[in-house]
């Protein structure tokens, strides 16, 4: 097991600061940041906790740098379905369906699919059932031959997109089973051809062929603000967009035709 001071140089180096910088960041002097990092000084629980929230270490990590210190973890986590989490989960599911007639989902940190609303349903139709066991996981979902891939009309695009945002998700918090779905799912390879760079947009839309025609999406991500939980730490609301009129008269009807 890591000492203190292994995981917090390791998270340090990770966040590309010097000892003075997080010292001066912490408010703690650069002295103390080299004692506690070469394990000549123990922290207290209190000083963990505040060099972990300058270098952003997610919470579930915060708990595993008490724990090396020889500290109680802090922070629970509760399952968004339980009771302790309901007015959360209530919360949310109010997002969702503000959000239709357009698609949200809810994901974790390693993109399994926790909640939706009911315009991501008519997208799931012809979905393989085994994709659809739970826990659902959006990236197989997207990019797997039997799930959406064949609808995306710019799958290339998307794939390298989704690339971009799990390395930086990665850069961020390492966790081995998303490493391990990005080495399954995208690692690039000779048939990847995006049609363009990433950079060259500000948005790069999904394009879906659906019912017999091509829907245009973007998408936006919204997380908890203040969170005190690891699950509500690991979670984040994916909402889609219409990116032109065609798409927003697609799904206008659509919800005519639900509610009458």
């Amino acid at each position: 097991m890591s000492t203190i001071g292994e995981l917090l140089r390791q998270w340090r180096h990770r966040r590309r600061l010097s000892q003075l910088d997080l010292a001066l960041a912490a408010d703690v002097s650069a002295r103390h940041v080299s004692l506690v990092e070469t394990g000549k000084s123990n922290p207290s629980a209190d000083m963990v906790l505040r060099l972990a929230k300058q270098l952003d270490v997610p919470l579930r990590e915060r708990n595993r740098l008490l724990l090396a210190a020889g500290f109680a973890p802090r922070y629970a986590e509760r399952p968004l379905d339980g009771d302790a989490l309901s007015a959360a989960r209530d919360a949310v599911g109010r997002v969702l369906r503000a959000h239709e007639p357009y698609p949200a989902l809810v994901l974790d940190r390693r993109w399994n699919i926790a909640m939706t609303n009911r315009a991501v349903d008519p997208f799931l139709a012809d979905v393989a059932p085994e994709l659809l066991r739970p826990p659902i996981n959006m990236l197989r979902l997207g990019l797997d031959p039997r799930g959406l891939a064949p609808r995306l009309v710019n799958l290339d695009d998307v794939r390298a997109v989704l690339r971009s945002r799990i390395t930086r998700q990665l850069a961020t918090a390492p966790d081995a089973e998303l490493t391990a779905l990005y080495e399954e799912l995208l690692v690039p390879d000779s048939t990847d051809t995006p049609s363009r760079p990433a950079e060259s947009d500000i948005v790069i839309p999904m394009i879906f062929r659906f019912d017999g025609r091509e829907l245009r999406l973007f998408s936006t991500i919204t997380t908890f603000g203040t969170p005190m939980d690891i699950t509500l730490d690991e979670v984040a609301i994916e909402s889609y967009y219409p990116a032109d009129p065609e798409t927003v008269a697609y799904f206008t009807k659509v919800d005519q035709d639900q509610h009458g």
